[in-house]
């Protein structure tokens, strides 16, 4: 830390962000987000393609200055603050690497990473197979990403984002990510921001979920919570059409005399209660699921 720089002193949350704007040219990409995300948790960003995430991502990593509101990480605006960006680490699906041998690369990143662990950097090399002298333009897309992942985990900053950066893995190699991500957080306690479309397989990750969609933020909860808000309703279709009066309706489908439909709600005793006795049966939807209709009624 330079001299006279002020202390980190970790606030309430570490991310807070009030009422942000993000525009390129004539394309809003955030509008009016607003945000706080405590400290030591794995939170799961999800939207469709253009819905902002990067957008919101690249703000936090001081990549892009935000148009208008106001953005915080452990209580200072990262933008043009070098003590401050040193913390946090950002890793994009293009992976940002030079065109350098692989210890080349993770020697630069140790000067930069006060957090950094060399111990960790190896193990996660051998456990992806990454050979140290090997140019990272003579690697594979799944290469690259692995190698992406290794510094976002190595670098072991307080605020850790990763924007679709293990798209080019395998299963295998994404199971390890998942592995190796969940083994140092239970060690070593940081916030990590995931980005992702793989809602199923990287939803055990996630203590809380946030989703956009057309540059914002529409639900922020926990995994918990909105596995219980994402209800099926099926039966004959009229006794789910007067059941479902009152009710925020994601989706139908009709089969016949049959219809399901999608609801977000909070299935209290009492409307189990009512739906047993009008004859109707209640399920729960894969947070996969859920994310979809979300994302694509109407008026999403």
């Amino acid at each position: 830390m330079n001299p006279g720089t002020p202390a980190f002193e970790m606030p309430d949350h570490i991310v807070e962000i009030d009422d942000l704007h993000v525009s390129y040219g004539d394309v809003t990409a955030l509008e009016s987000v607003s945000l706080a995300l405590e400290a030591n948790k794995i939170y799961g960003l999800i939207g469709r393609n253009g819905s902002g995430k990067t957008s919101l991502l690249s703000v936090l990593a001081a990549f892009r200055r935000a148009d208008a509101g106001r953005v915080r990480v452990e209580g200072r605006d990262p933008y043009e603050d070098a003590d401050a960006v040193s913390r946090i680490c950002l890793i994009r699906e293009s992976g940002d690497l030079p065109a350098a041998k692989i210890r080349q690369i993770l020697g630069l990143v140790r000067e930069l990473r006060p957090e950094w662990d060399e111990e960790l950097a190896e193990h996660l090399l051998e456990r992806f197979n990454l050979p140290r002298n090997r140019n990272v333009s003579k690697l594979s897309r799944g290469m690259k990403s692995a190698l992406g992942c290794v510094v976002g985990l190595a670098s072991r900053a307080p605020l850790t984002m990763f924007d679709e950066s293990y798209l080019g893995m395998d299963a295998p190699s994404r199971y390890i990510f998942i592995e190796e991500l969940l083994r140092d957080y239970v060690e070593h306690p940081r916030t990590f921001i995931v980005s992702t479309h793989l809602v199923e397989e990287f939803g055990r990750l996630f203590e809380e979920v946030l989703i956009v969609d057309k540059g914002r933020l529409i639900v922020h909860d926990t995994v918990d919570a909105l596995r219980e808000r994402g209800v099926s309703i099926s039966g004959p279709a009229e006794l789910v059409d007067r059941f479902k009066l009152g009710l925020e309706v994601l989706g139908e489908q009709t089969l016949g005399p049959t219809k399901q439909i999608t609801v977000y709600c909070h299935p209290g005793d009492d409307l189990r209660r009512q739906a047993k006795a009008a004859g109707l049966e209640l399920g729960t939807l894969p947070l996969q699921d859920l994310f979809v209709h979300l994302t694509t009624r109407e008026d999403s």
